[in-house]
Parts: structure tokens; C-alpha cells; sequence
């Protein structure tokens, strides 16, 4: 099948965890996991789906994605699939119907013995197909199905929607919780206005897609800054830099601390965000700025150490 982006090596017999899996948190985890056990050693798939199936159906309605397929698949990766099939989205996939789903994906191309899903998992064409439906079509085609129940933590449901609505709320350190690590952007370092160097304080300025990307609230940040493989705690701000005349885009911009001569323009970078320290605010003057400044790298310093 063209459609399916085999991340891996193929396996024959192994338990298939399905999800669009965005994020990889804590939910997903305990999914991975539990498909690991009931494998038997035979392996673990992890079958996701590339674009989100709102983008096909309703793309003025679709989520913003917590992370790329890329950093997607490396985290299925790390949590349990020995291999990961991206199946790309589209109109055919979608027209499938429940039993199509099963018998072609399933059985014929995957040769699966098993399959793990979450207790809310719906396929096939209109989400027609649930869980019990899948149960019903493994015990007649030979394969066990097995659902795991939806993941509770801080009075909640742990899910995608959940950990989107924090960040975009600033609220990274929820989030972080939930995804069991910081929240990332990635994207290639670009030219900004370099108002940055000329008050002492360089930062990168991250390029970035506004179609998918969940980025934090305007404000203030602790993290890191991560460009080939060195990887330094920052201060970041995400906004407009209202203290200072004209009109400019949102940007997102990290101060790696202390680090006055480094050029990274150009350069695939990664922000992770660990903290907010504090909404955005337009001062009256360079100097309140500068100091502001000071007092949020340091704090910024002392929570990364």
C-alpha cells in the first residue's frame, strides 16, 4: 500500500497500537505499553495517521498538532513500538469502510495478531466502526483486539485536546505533566530585528509554521535551546515586543543565558518550554525593560539549573 510509510523494520505477527498518537503523552504511553505485554515479544506497530484526519475532513477546524510526524515516530519509538507505519490520509483511506479497514489494513497488509486501541477509538468510514465492532472482527479473522481505558491525571482525562488548551493558555508546566516532558518548537533559527544584540541580550529567532504548530500563550518562559546537539537554558518570549514602536508578527525568541557570540542562524533549532514566568508587558522604557529582563533570566537560570 503506497499509503503507509513503513518507519522501521516490517514485522510479521506483531500487536498494532492504533492512534493519530499527537503528542505521545502519558494516555498514549499506557497504550504502547500495554500492546508491548500483550505482544508476547512478537512486536509492537504503531499505526498513525499523517495529515489529522480534521485537516482532510474540516481543515478551518483542525487542531494544531503538539508535535511533527517526525518527532512523532521517534517518540512511539521510545515508548514501545518496535516499528511505526505513518498512513497518509486522504480521500481513499478515508472511504474504507469498518470491515475494509480490518480485512485490507489489518489482516491482508499488516498480518497482525493483534490489535491495542483506546477506549475511544473509532475507524472505518464516518467513524462508523468502535471498539466492540473491532473485538467482534478479530475473534472471526484470528486476531485478538484489546482496549485500554482512558487515562486520568489531575482531575482530569489525559488527551491531545486537554494538553492544547494548556498551551495555549501558557500553561507549559500542565502540559508537561501530561506529555511527561516539556512542550517543543521546532523550527530553523531566521534574521529578526537583532534589537535583541544591540541591548545585550542575542536571541533566536525561531521560524516556525502558524498552520499546526501549538504555540504557548504570549508572555514569558524558562526552557532550553537545543541547535545541534548543544543544548543551553534560556529565557524565551513569545509576542510582539510591544515596548518597542511599529508593528511587528508574533515571534517566538530564546536567549540561550549567558552565551553572548553564538551564530545560529539558519540553523534547525529546538525549544523546549519548561516554566511561564510571567505575561507580557509594555514598558515604559528601555531601562524598566532591561531590568525586567535581568530579573527574568535569572529566574530563568535558578529554575533550569
Amino acid at each position: 500500500m503506497n499509503r503507509m510509510q513503513w518507519r522501521g523494520e516490517q514485522i510479521v505477527g506483531a500487536t498494532v497500537a492504533i492512534g493519530i498518537f499527537d503528542g505521545v503523552h502519558l494516555g498514549h504511553q499506557a497504550i504502547l505499553a500495554h500492546a508491548k505485554k500483550a505482544s508476547n515479544g512478537r512486536g509492537v506497530i504503531a499505526l498513525t495517521f499523517d495529515p489529522h484526519p480534521m485537516q482532510f475532513f474540516a481543515p478551518d477546524k483542525a487542531p494544531t498538532m503538539l508535535v511533527s510526524v517526525g518527532r512523532r515516530v521517534e517518540l512511539l519509538k521510545k515508548y514501545g513500538a518496535d516499528a511505526v507505519i505513518v498512513c497518509e490520509f486522504d480521500s481513499e483511506f478515508a472511504s474504507k469502510s469498518p470491515d475494509e479497514f480490518v480485512s485490507e489494513v489489518l489482516v491482508k497488509y499488516l498480518k497482525i495478531s493483534g490489535v491495542v486501541v483506546g477506549q475511544n477509538f473509532s475507524y472505518g468510514h464516518k467513524a462508523a466502526g468502535r471498539v466492540g465492532d473491532l473485538m467482534t472482527s478479530g475473534a472471526a479473522q484470528g486476531f485478538f483486539a484489546e482496549e485500554v481505558p482512558l487515562q486520568e491525571f489531575e482531575g482530569g482525562v489525559i488527551s491531545s485536546t486537554r494538553i492544547r488548551a494548556a498551551v495555549a493558555q501558557g500553561d507549559v508546566e500542565t502540559a508537561w505533566r501530561l506529555l511527561s516532558r516539556p512542550h517543543r518548537l521546532e523550527g530553523i533559527v531566521v534574521h529578526g530585528e537583532k534589537r535583541g544584540r544591540e541591548i545585550g541580550y542575542p536571541t533566536a529567532n525561531l521560524g516556525y509554521s502558524t498552520s499546526w504548530n501549538s504555540v504557548p500563550s504570549d508572555g514569558v518562559y524558562a526552557g532550553w535551546l537545543e541547535v545541534e546537539g548543544k543544548r543551553w537554558p534560556c529565557a524565551i518570549s513569545i509576542g510582539t515586543n510591544p515596548t518597542f514602536e511599529g508593528e511587528r508578527s508574533r515571534q517566538v525568541e530564546a536567549y540561550a543565558l549567558d552565551q553572548k557570540d553564538l551564530n545560529l542562524y539558519d540553523k534547525n533549532a529546538i525549544i523546549d518550554f519548561g516554566w511561564r514566568l510571567r505575561d507580557t508587558v509594555k514598558f515604559d522604557g528601555l531601562d524598566a525593560l532591561l531590568a525586567q529582563m535581568k530579573i527574568d533570566c535569572d529566574q530563568a537560570r535558578d529554575l533550569t539549573k
